[in-house]
C-alpha cells in the first residue's frame, strides 16, 4: 500500500504487480499491507474521514483531476479501504476492486454501471433472489428489460436469446439454493464475441476456489458479508475488475453515493486474512455432512457441486479449486408439522438468512417461487445448509436428533420413533 502520508492510492502499482506472483495464502496474509509505511504497525490504520485538507491550490487542482487515485474526500476512498480493495484484487487476479456497503449494493452498482434505459440484460434463473427483485423492480422502472435463462443452457442456445440491445450477461455459479454450475468460460467467450459485459456472483466460491476473470468474465461480485468477513457481523460487498472497466464502475458507484465505513472495512480485511483456514474447515465439514446426509433414509437428494449428479458437476471439476460450506438437501415427502419439529429443536444449526460465518445454519427453501425460465418441483421440502466451524461430529448429532424428531411426528410412528415408511 502506498505511504499513508502521500495521499495516493496503490491502484495497479508495483505492490499489486508483486503480489500477483504470490500464492493465494501469501496474498491473504500480505496483499494490501505495508507496515513500514505506517510506523511498522502490522495492520493498516483505520481512517475516519470526511473532509480532506489540501496544502496548496496546486495540490488541490492536481488531485481534483484524479479524485479516485488520491485521498480527496472520505467517500472517494482512504488508505483503509484501499488496503482491502488491493488485497481482494490480488486474490481475484484483477487490476482493481471497489468496496461496497453490501453484496446487493455491489450487484446494483455493477449493473447500473453498464445499463441504461432501453437496454437488456440476460440473467441466470438461479440468481440470488434480491438480484431478481432488483431486475424486476428497480431496473424495470428505468426501462431496462430482463430475460431469465436456464443456467445449464449451452452457449449456442444462449446466443439465440441475445437481443440487439443486450448489454450484460449475468451469471451466478453455483446457482443460489440449487447449486447448478455454469459453463462460465463458454458463456464469457460468447459475450466477448458479441461485445457484451459479463458479471458473476462469485460469493459461494470466494476468490480462493474460483477466479472468474481468469476464465474470461469481466466483473466479479461478492457479498463479502459471507466468507470474506466470515464472522456474521459486517455488511460488505466488493466489485473486482480490470482497468478497462474500473473508471466506468467507480464513477457510477461514486455518483450514486456509495461508500463504506472504515470500521467495517477494517473488520472485512481482518476476516480476509484468515479466510483460507476457515474455508478449509467449511469445505471439509460440508463434505462430511453432505456425504452423511445422502445416506439417510429421510433424504431424497443432496445438491452439492462437488457431488456427481448435481447439474454442472463436470464444470465444477474442471474450473474450481475447492468447495465451500453451503449446499442443499431435498428431503423425502413429509408434513409441515414434521419439518417444523425437526427445525425448531436444532441446537447448533441456527435459522437465519445468511451464511459464510463461523456458525452453522439451516433454512427451508421454496425455490419454485423464484424461478421463471426453469421449472423447479420436488415432492419433499428442501433445506439449505451452511456448515460452520463446529466439530462435525456435534453437527451430525444435531441433525440426527432433528431427524428423530421428524420421524417421531409421523402419523404411524411407533414408540421407538420409527415408522413403516422407513
Amino acid at each position: 500500500m502506498a505511504s499513508s502520508t502521500s495521499g495516493k492510492r496503490p491502484g495497479s502499482s508495483a505492490s499489486t504487480d508483486k503480489s500477483r506472483a504470490w500464492r493465494d495464502r501469501t496474498k491473504l496474509t500480505h496483499a494490501g499491507n505495508s507496515p513500514f509505511d505506517n510506523h511498522g504497525i502490522v495492520n493498516p490504520p483505520v481512517y475516519h474521514a470526511s473532509t480532506v485538507l489540501y496544502r496548496t491550490v496546486e495540490e488541490l487542482r492536481i488531485k481534483e483531476k484524479a479524485p479516485f487515485e488520491h485521498v480527496t474526500y472520505g467517500r472517494t476512498g482512504t488508505p483503509t479501504s484501499w488496503a482491502f480493495e488491493e488485497a481482494v484484487a490480488a486474490l481475484e487476479e484483477a487490476d482493481r476492486a471497489i468496496a461496497m456497503p453490501s453484496g446487493l449494493a455491489a450487484i446494483a452498482g455493477a449493473l447500473y454501471s453498464f445499463l441504461k434505459a432501453g437496454d437488456h440484460v440476460l440473467m441466470t434463473d438461479t440468481a440470488y433472489f434480491p438480484t431478481r427483485k432488483l431486475c424486476d423492480h428497480q431496473l424495470a422502472k428505468i426501462g431496462v428489460s430482463t430475460t431469465y435463462y436456464d443456467p445449464m443452457i449451452t452457449a449456442d442456445a444462449l446466443e439465440k436469446l441475445i437481443q440487439d440491445n443486450t448489454r450484460v450477461i449475468y451469471l451466478e455459479s453455483p446457482g443460489s439454493h440449487t447449486f447448478e454450475v455454469q459453463d462460465v468460460p463458454a458463456i464469457a467467450a460468447l459475450a466477448k464475441r458479441r461485445g457484451i459485459v459479463t458479471m458473476i456472483d462469485n460469493t459461494w466460491a470466494s476468490p480462493l476456489f474460483f477466479k472468474p476473470l481468469t476464465h474470461g468474465v469481466d466483473i466479479s461480485l461478492h457479498a463479502a458479508t459471507k466468507y470474506i468477513v466470515g464472522h456474521s457481523d459486517v455488511m460488505m460487498g466488493i466489485i473486482a475488475m480490470n482497468n478497462e472497466h474500473f473508471m466506468t464502475v467507480k464513477t457510477q458507484v461514486h455518483g450514486m453515493g456509495y461508500s463504506v465505513g472504515p470500521d467495517d472495512v477494517y473488520l472485512a480485511l481482518r476476516g480476509l486474512r484468515t479466510m483460507s483456514a476457515r474455508l478449509a474447515q467449511h469445505q471439509q465439514t460440508a463434505l462430511r455432512l453432505a456425504d452423511w446426509l445422502q445416506k439417510r433414509p429421510e433424504v431424497e437428494r443432496v445438491l452439492h457441486p462437488a457431488f456427481p449428479g448435481t447439474p454442472g458437476h463436470e464444470f465444477f471439476k474442471r474450473d474450481f479449486k475447492g468447495s465451500s460450506g453451503l449446499f442443499s438437501v431435498i428431503l423425502k415427502p413429509c408434513s409441515d408439522t414434521q419439518l417444523t419439529a425437526m427445525l425448531d429443536g436444532m441446537q447448533l444449526f441456527g435459522m437465519g438468512y445468511s451464511w459464510g460465518g463461523y456458525e452453522s445454519l439451516i433454512i427451508p427453501s421454496k425455490v419454485e417461487q423464484a424461478r421463471t425460465a426453469t421449472r423447479w418441483k420436488t415432492e419433499g421440502p428442501m433445506l439449505r445448509i451452511h456448515a460452520g466451524l463446529e466439530d462435525p461430529d456435534d453437527l451430525v448429532a444435531d441433525l440426527e436428533a432433528g431427524f428423530q424428531r421428524l420421524r417421531s411426528n409421523l402419523p404411524n410412528a411407533n414408540q421407538s420413533g420409527e415408522s413403516a415408511a422407513e
